[in-house]
């Protein structure tokens, strides 16, 4: 929602700025122009980019209109979660986990855990390394290294398609650098016409050049920016996950390694002990 009110108000303030300046909004439509520098940009990222790279490109894009995964609710959801494995750890042992693990989407207590499961990446991180805690002997010193290797290779390819929109953005002002030039070899092959004709075909040139640094920095700039912070708020939930497994695996109470989950939360969105004792009396009464 608010990507599209920063779009409108992005183009209320230079269009509304140009009118008050009586600037006619007819010389600002040049197709011809836009073809040029979308074209030359769209290219450019082909080159630069493999088929893989371009798919998530295009997906994180389409991404930057949907809300934020770090919020409140996801966070004490996934708590709650947690705090369910480890409970069930601490009363039947690991290997009570395992159909768990292997298919979350099947068990019925999963279900009703839907921010959680409809986040791919993380139920997948959950249950990975859960399964290592099953089948290996692995110390909790090795188990925060393994789960930081995960991270950190994780964050890197998350990251990529926000480098790449911004490459492209750093393209933009001199793509429209290229438009206003040929706008400007056009002109002078009409230099014997009027000074008014000339002045129209020049003004058009140059706004490629206004259209390329638009681009750049009122659109696809913001648009990297945007996705490189839901990459940011995606990697506090696998911070949250890491720290509160870590804790358990190391002997704490369930209660307690869900706590330390709850400290790795950013304050803006941390609910307080009171509202996750909450939710958690409420999806198991005995708690």
């Amino acid at each position: 929602m608010f990507v599209i009110i920063g779009v409108v108000t992005l183009l209320v303030g230079i269009v509304g700025g140009y009118l008050m300046e009586h600037g006619n909004l007819s010389v600002l439509w040049q197709p011809a122009e836009v073809v040029i520098i979308g074209g030359a940009a769209l290219g450019a990222f082909f080159i630069m980019a493999p088929i893989k790279m371009v798919k998530a490109v295009f997906k994180s894009v389409a991404g930057v209109l949907k809300p934020s995964s770090l919020n409140k609710e996801t966070c004490i959801e996934l708590l709650v979660l947690l705090n369910g494995l480890f409970r069930k750890i601490r009363k039947e042992g690991l290997l009570a986990l395992e159909a768990d693990v292997n298919d979350p989407q099947a068990i019925e207590s999963f279900r009703e855990f839907k921010r959680v499961l409809a986040n791919h990446h993380l139920m997948n991180f959950i249950c990975d390394n859960f399964k290592v805690i099953i089948s290996t002997n692995m110390s909790h010193y090795e188990l925060d290294s393994l789960m930081d290797l995960d991270i950190e290779a994780t964050h890197a390819e998350e990251a990529l398609p926000a480098s790449l929109v911004t490459k492209v953005a750093d393209s933009l002002p001199a793509l429209g650098i290229v438009a206003a030039v040929l706008g400007v070899v056009l002109t002078m092959g009409k230099i014997s016409e009027p000074p008014e004709v000339l002045g129209h075909h020049i003004g058009a040139a140059l706004v490629g050049t206004f259209l390329g640094i638009l681009a750049s920095y009122g659109f696809v700039g913001p648009i990297a920016t945007n996705i490189e912070l839901k990459v940011q708020e995606e990697g506090a939930l696998f911070t949250l996950v890491k720290t509160a497994i870590v804790s358990s695996v190391s002997g704490a109470a369930p209660q307690t390694a869900v706590e330390f989950g709850r400290r790795a939360i950013p304050g803006s969105v941390r609910p307080s002990i009171a509202e996750l004792e909450d939710a958690i009396k409420q999806w198991n009464p005995k708690a």
